[in-house]
């Protein structure tokens, strides 16, 4: 901190000579002591030890006993790098799209053909109910899809039957036998079918399933649609029912009466 200069005229008496040495130097804490001829000027400009002053030789602003360090200027820490050894495991991740799938990409991929039986066994009775039960499970296919590595599901949704006489019916199932249901012979069950006429006929069914993809992730992606697999013929001669007494039953001597 800088103190304003001030001036001291004292009167000595003395000559120039007397001071003519110390004219330059500090006096007792004065500076720039000179004399007139009468007077002896003292002018000061003191400041205080450790402060800066406009005229000071370090013009880098420090103060006159400032000493510079003589440390190392600190080296920037780098960052760890991510240790990936045994014992660590490093993972990336990279997302990816899934192909959308449709029912076209899936020709390469057939369920099994469904299979189908009836009760009586190759037989109906005009008139009458006559029991078709067919049977398909779920199904899962693996292979490469579109580039990918893929399965592919089948589930039954849905069973269309064709009794082979011009008339057609759909089921939720492939249903069941009379004596799985608990029922009598020729009783209805939701897949049987009465025929009209004696006759023989070819039935058969179309199986729709439900398809699903899994690209690896176990996540099944639907796809839209259904894939459609049906089976061979199933042969059923239908009679007529008469009462008689006969030798033996129509699947013993099927030339026998009523059959």
């Amino acid at each position: 901190m800088w103190v304003t200069p001030f001036v001291i005229a004292v009167t000595l008496g003395l000559s120039g000579s007397a001071v003519a040495g110390d004219s330059d130097g500090d006096v007792g804490g004065w500076q720039n002591a000179y004399t007139s001829g009468e007077e002896v000027i003292l002018e000061a400009g003191a400041h205080q030890p450790g402060e800066t002053h406009a005229d000071s030789s370090d013009q880098t602003g420090q103060p006159d006993d400032y000493i510079p360090s003589t440390s190392p200027a600190p080296t920037p820490t780098a960052e760890p790098e991510e240790d990936c050894g045994p014992m660590n495991r490093c993972i990336s991740y990279e997302v990816v799209a899934l192909p959308e799938v449709t029912l076209a990409d899936l020709a390469s991929f057939r369920p099994a053909e469904p299979t189908l039986t009836g009760q009586p066994t190759g037989f109906g009775v005009a008139g009458m109910p006559t029991n078709v039960v067919a049977a398909a499970s779920e199904q899962h296919l693996s292979g490469t899809l579109l580039g990918w590595d893929v399965t592919v599901r089948f589930v039954p949704a849905g069973f269309v039957f064709d009794y082979g006489d011009g008339t057609t019916g759909r089921a939720d199932s492939g249903g069941a036998t009379w004596e799985s249901l608990g029922q009598a012979q020729l009783t209805p069950t939701g897949t049987s079918h009465v025929y009209a006429a004696r006759g023989a006929y070819q039935a058969s069914v179309e199986v729709q399933y439900a398809a699903s993809v899994d690209f690896g992730g176990g996540y099944w992606q639907p796809v839209a649609g259904f894939v459609t697999a049906s089976s061979g013929g199933y042969g059923v001669r239908v009679v007529e029912a008469r009462t008689a007494l006969v030798d033996e039953t129509c699947a013993e001597d099927s030339s026998g009466p009523g059959c």
